[in-house]
């Protein structure tokens, strides 16, 4: 039985047609920023449907603290308000988990999972980063806030390769481009998010996309999602907790072709 659906307030974009695909960006993100580079071919063979998280992108930011199932249930209202009633969800970071709870609080509508750099539930070390990101912000010390998260965000052969210059140029641009609504993602990453007694529950097709060099959302949450699902699909890129950066081409075809077999 499915949940009811609330009005979504979530700002979108909708591209596409074809089977419905709707994407769950990450803590500090947006649709754009997150999906942007394989958008073309995603929209290629679905109808998609990107909200964004209050206070990212197209969508302002949220007077009350956000919920797990609150998030959950208004992404799913915005691709039913768009004329896409059953879909797949594309989950990355944080988004895996509202991907998860959507899937289980709305069974008649997900039609499979794409779980990105995802976890179930944020360990000890996960929380000392989201933490530390929490308190930068909070602080606004910007400057080092991006540093930090171009550390942590970014592979080590990635961000080895980049140029002093480059380098500057990046920092400067995270630190002007950070979403407005973060510090509710992070509050509700740190302190909301456990779907671990969700994960038995699923029974549509799903893959697991490991980023293998990821520093932030490690391996360990990746192989924690695939062997509690049950008969989880399994996939690594060698890239940071960034694949859009590194690897988007990879990433997008993966996304694209399981969904295409999932279907068959």
């Amino acid at each position: 039985m499915s949940t009811a659906l609330p009005n979504s307030s979530l700002g979108r974009v909708v591209r596409g047609t074809g089977p419905g695909l709707l994407l769950a960006h990450g803590a500090g993100g947006g649709i754009d920023a997150n999906y942007g580079p394989i958008m073309d071919t995603l929209a290629a063979q679905h109808t998609v449907v990107g909200p964004d998280y209050p206070g990212t992108g197209r969508t302002p930011r949220a007077e009350t603290p956000l919920s797990l199932n609150g998030l959950a249930d208004e992404l799913v209202a915005t691709a039913v308000e768009e004329g896409v009633e059953t879909f797949a969800i594309a989950g990355y970071s944080l988004g895996t988990p509202v991907a998860i709870r959507a899937a289980t609080r709305h069974p008649d509508r997900v039609t499979a999972l794409v779980l990105t750099a995802g976890f179930a539930h944020p360990n000890p070390r996960f929380l000392l980063a989201a933490r530390m990101w929490r308190d930068l912000l909070r602080a606004n010390d910007l400057e080092h806030l991006a540093g930090f998260l171009s550390l942590i965000g970014l592979s080590a052969p990635a961000l080895d390769a980049v140029g002093q210059d480059d380098l500057d140029a990046a920092l400067r641009t995270t630190a002007a481009t950070i979403p407005p609504g973060t510090p509710e993602h992070l509050d509700l990453l740190i302190d909301h998010v456990d779907v671990r007694a969700d994960l038995t529950a699923l029974t549509v097709p799903t893959l697991v996309i490991s980023t293998t060099l990821d520093q932030l959302v490690t391996p360990h949450h990746h192989r924690q999602l695939r062997d509690a699902i049950p008969g989880a699909h399994y996939a690594e890129i060698p890239t940071g907790h960034l694949p859009f950066v590194e690897q988007p081409e990879q990433w997008g075809a993966l996304i694209r072709d399981f969904l295409r077999d999932s279907r068959t």
